[in-house]
């Protein structure tokens, strides 16, 4: 898949838990480790936005688009 979720990067950069994310943005651990494991196929904006929110960070910092080569 071309977009690489980069979520576990920025939790270890904010020396954060995947608990406390998930308490502080209302979902619940599991989901925040389906994210961090990529295994989702989509994200709400509205999700998108309080991760951002909670990580004080840009979505370009969780999500990256990665060509692949054919």
């Amino acid at each position: 898949m071309p977009i690489i979720i980069e979520l576990d990067v920025m939790l270890a950069r904010r020396k954060m838990r995947s608990k406390e994310l998930a308490e502080r943005i209302g979902i619940t651990e599991q989901n925040v480790s389906l994210l961090k494991s990529g295994k989702v196929k989509g994200v709400r904006f509205d999700t998108l936005e309080k991760i951002c929110e909670a990580l004080d960070c840009q979505p370009g910092d969780i999500l990256v688009f990665e060509r692949q080569e054919d």
